[in-house]
């Protein structure tokens, strides 16, 4: 597959996660999913492209949270 089609997905995916917790409608299992989704998308972008900080960044980041 394209390289921009796991980036654009990965943060489509993010956008939709937000607007779902934004919203405060109770699907806390599906924006679960989506935000797990959309992290692996962009750690499949982030490997594929070489992009080693976003790629560190995927890891380490949800570690603070």
């Amino acid at each position: 597959m394209n390289n921009k089609f796991f980036e654009w997905a990965g943060v489509f995916i993010a956008i939709l996660y937000s607007m779902f917790v934004a919203l405060n409608i109770g699907i806390v299992f599906l924006g679960f999913c989506l935000l797990l989704l959309s992290a692996i998308l962009i750690i499949i972008w982030a490997y594929r492209g070489d992009h080693k900080g976003i790629l560190v960044l995927q890891f380490f980041i949800p570690q603070l949270v």
